[in-house]
């Protein structure tokens, strides 16, 4: 008999798969105690702890006992139970409920999204159906794409629920649900509004969670190989931190393998004339950031807390949900917009470059990006900050059209004057990595002195909401961070009912923060739907260690901060920066498409 037992203080219970027997935690599902076995059950709704529904009814079973197959998923174990996994009965259903999804599904494959990468397609593939014997309507339910950011085919959900599950229990946003019945149903948001005009963040998670190519991002890369091909433009990239240790998963690279140089590499091949780390603008968000803390906790106390705002998903959950606490937000733009609003005005001029000739292209992890950088806040001198965003999955499709090797190209260094940053400004990438690199520079302003170990060990870690107290100097500043907007939803309901008091709040929309940012490599082929949040541990890690190997590792002592200081913005929260870093936030309640007079009224 094999042992699975993973935890000494779990309950065992005795049972067989497949005429082998096991031991296996009490509770747990069929199906997780199959996988624990290494026996692969099928499945297309699941996502563990997300969406356990049994609805697709792949994932069915036979139970010794039980004359109807069971859904594994849902099924608990227990003790002698005995299951069949690969029975003609099994399989049979397993084709036939595939089958007729695929019988009124668009299958475009070849020109979908997610050709190659989809995980219907993969399970027809290896339930090895080769006919559609039944025809199906075929009926056309409509694509939704009237915002900046995702777009939504209709034709190709197959009512799995996950992304209704991801945006309802990760987010607590709740813009998903079941419309109209029967065969007629669909997941969408209430009246098949589009997603511009309901209490969506753009965070994109309901991307990652969808098996097939119903939801994706918008994607700009036709674009951006117009303006790489325009010989009167200057074409800029800038790339985000978690980029560099999440882009390499897409060509066969471990997860959170660091390829920052063979990053840059690929973008010059592309075309592009210069490529800027916005981790230097991170750096730079920490010293205005910092600097906006330090004054309200010596200056203005009852502006407490202080809330971040480089995440747009947050910003935007909180301008929907939270309009009351708009003057809490730090009011200091993201990284890549302030990367954006520098290239555009003191670069130009450092340079001699015509603004106007400039195009900026942020590689970002995320699809609220997209959203940000249409926001008519997001301008400087009549510019706007940043022209185009790829997702890393975009960025992905450009490296393969012109057939560049990732793996293997040779190493380049970012270009001046955004090439140097700190171990605080790559740490940005993950949940607690603002507050930490935050807590470092906030320690130089308060004190006059270097924190002895800059390490902060309390903000690092996946819990989806942590509390804490920071000590400096003869001040004890009471932090929270929460990844998630449900986390953070739970912390401002804690923060109002007086049941938590903190003086800052770092929040970033996406589980794990920018390392699972909705943007990023969708792991349909390395069973994304198994493992949870360890690969954004992976991820997350690597910018930690990355940190620790810098010899630089505050955002307040990266010689390029100071160069910008000293040409340019002249000091923290000046006017000058106040005019280029900082912006203004949109009370929109909870009714986003209703206009200002309506709300109103």
């Amino acid at each position: 008999m094999k042992n699975t037992n993973e935890n000494s203080e779990s309950v065992m219970v005795n049972i067989t798969i497949d005429d082998i027997d096991y031991q296996v935690p009490e509770g747990i599902s069929v199906l997780e105690a199959a996988r624990m076995v290494h026996i692969e059950i099928p499945s297309l709704c699941y996502l563990k702890g997300i969406n356990e529904i049994g609805a697709c009814r792949v994932c069915v079973v036979e139970i010794e006992g039980i004359n109807n197959l069971q859904a594994s998923c849902v099924y608990p174990v227990r003790e002698g139970l005995r299951i069949k996994t690969n029975t003609e009965k099994v399989r049979k259903a397993r084709k036939s409920a595939v089958t007729l999804l695929l019988s009124n599904h668009h299958r475009e494959c070849l020109t979908c999204v997610r050709n190659l990468n989809c995980e219907l397609q993969n399970l027809a593939d290896n339930l090895g159906i080769r006919d559609i014997p039944y025809t199906g309507e075929m009926q056309d339910y409509g694509f939704n794409d009237n915002n900046p950011a995702i777009q939504r085919d209709y034709n190709k959900c197959i009512n799995c629920r996950r992304c209704m599950a991801a945006c309802n229990t990760i987010q607590d946003c709740n813009v998903y649900s079941p419309l109209n019945r029967g065969l007629d149903t669909i997941i969408a948001p209430a009246f098949k509004k589009d997603l511009a005009d309901v209490t969506c963040i753009m965070c994109g998670q309901c991307i990652l969670a969808c098996p097939t190519g119903s939801l994706s991002e918008k994607e700009e890369i036709s674009n951006v190989w117009r303006a790489i091909s325009d010989p009167h433009k200057i074409v800029i990239a800038q790339t985000a931190p978690s980029i560099q240790v999440t882009i390499g998963e897409s060509f066969n690279m471990p997860i959170g393998k660091l390829v920052t140089k063979q990053l840059v590499t690929s973008l010059k091949r592309l075309g592009f004339d210069k490529v800027f780390a916005t981790d230097v603008t991170a750096d730079l968000t920490i010293m205005e950031e910092g600097s906006e803390l330090v004054d309200r906790l010596v200056n203005e106390p009852e502006k407490l807390p202080l809330l971040s705002s480089c995440c747009p998903g947050w910003v935007k959950f909180a301008e929907n949900f939270y309009p009351e606490l708009l003057d809490h937000l730090s009011s200091t733009k993201s990284p890549h917009e302030m990367c954006g609003a520098l290239t555009k005005t003191w670069y130009a001029k450092k340079y001699n470059i015509d603004p106007s000739k400039i195009v900026t292209v942020a590689i970002m992890p995320c699809t609220a990006k997209k959203y940000e950088a249409s926001r008519p806040e997001m301008t400087s001198d009549g510019f706007r900050n940043v022209d185009h965003v790829l997702t890393t999955r975009e960025l992905v499709k450009m490296i393969r059209e012109v057939g560049i090797d990732f793996a293997n190209l040779p190493d380049s260094e970012y270009d001046e004057p955004f090439d140097q940053f700190s171990g605080a400004g790559m740490i940005f990438g993950a949940t607690g990595g603002v507050l930490e690199a935050a807590v470092r520079s906030a320690h130089r302003l308060i004190t006059g002195e270097e924190m002895s170990i800059p390490d902060y060990e309390e903000a690092r870690g996946q819990s989806g909401l942590k509390y804490g107290t920071v000590k400096i100097g003869d001040k004890t500043i009471t932090i929270a961070i929460a990844h998630g907007t449900k986390n953070a939803r739970i912390a401002i309901e804690d923060f109002k009912s007086g049941k938590k008091k903190f003086d800052y709040l770092e929040v970033m929309a996406c589980p794990g923060g920018c390392v699972g940012g909705g943007g990023q490599p969708i792991l349909a082929n390395r069973d994304y739907k198994y493992i949870s949040l360890s690969y954004r541990h992976n991820r997350a890690d690597t910018l930690y260690n990355i940190d620790k190997s810098k010899i630089i590792r505050q955002s307040h002592n990266n010689p390029r901060i100071h160069q910008i200081y000293k040409e340019f913005l002249g000091k923290p929260l000046s006017d000058v920066s106040h005019k280029y870093l900082h912006t203004t936030f949109t009370p929109r309640g909870k009714y986003p498409y209703l206009d200002s007079e309506n709300q109103k009224k």
